[in-house]
């Protein structure tokens, strides 16, 4: 009879230490997370056309100042390397644009002209460029190209390492950060509680 319970209690506490370490596996655990994330990100909210704008802003301004970073330190690397220059291939960049569902781009001077951009694109571009060229001064810029997209420019200063190796050759050397967001993923992504 011992012999019976022995056994008993052996498969009963191997099947019970198996199932616990096969039910709280890190997988378990970051899939738990990524659907809680997915479940937030689901709830209707209320946002407003100036919620949305600063929301914008603010990532936009975050994501720049994250690339330009980013981008300096591997044109310092890599000094006069304008392969660099192609920002979509930086592994930081590449992780912003996947986390917050955007484009990250760098346009130089021959971007006015460029028929992938939107018209507005390609005035506020040129526009830009006139300023450059008559030492104006520039300024960061949201502009919503469409019901469902935002583009968020910021200039980059002549003087700067990525402007001098980046631009296309143009006098003055002229390039801007280019940032285009989806209202529908900014809207998933925001908290309500941190809107003002």
């Amino acid at each position: 009879m011992n012999r019976i319970v022995s056994n008993w209690f052996f498969l009963l506490s191997g099947l019970f230490f198996g199932l616990y370490f096969t039910a709280c596996t890190p997988d378990r655990n970051q899939n738990t997370k990524e659907l809680a994330q997915e479940m937030n990100d689901r709830k209707i909210k209320r946002v407003t056309d100036a919620q949305l704008t600063t929301t914008v802003d603010e990532w936009g301004k975050s994501l720049v100042q994250t690339a330009r970073k980013a981008l300096t330190t591997e044109l310092q690397k890599n000094t006069g390397d304008t392969a660099r220059c192609s920002v979509g291939n930086l592994p930081v960049i590449q992780k912003l644009a996947k986390k917050y569902a955007v484009t990250i781009d760098l346009l130089s001077a021959k971007d006015t002209a460029n028929p992938v951009l939107n018209t507005k694109e390609q005035e506020l571009l040129a526009a830009y460029f006139y300023n450059a060229q008559n030492n104006l001064e520039q300024n960061d810029n949201i502009q919503k190209l469409s019901d469902t997209l935002f583009v968020y420019n910021a200039p980059v200063a002549p003087d700067d390492l990525i402007c001098k190796t980046c631009s296309d050759q143009a006098t003055p050397p002229f390039v801007v950060w280019r940032v285009v967001f989806k209202k529908r993923e900014v809207i998933r992504r925001i908290d309500p509680k941190k809107l003002q």
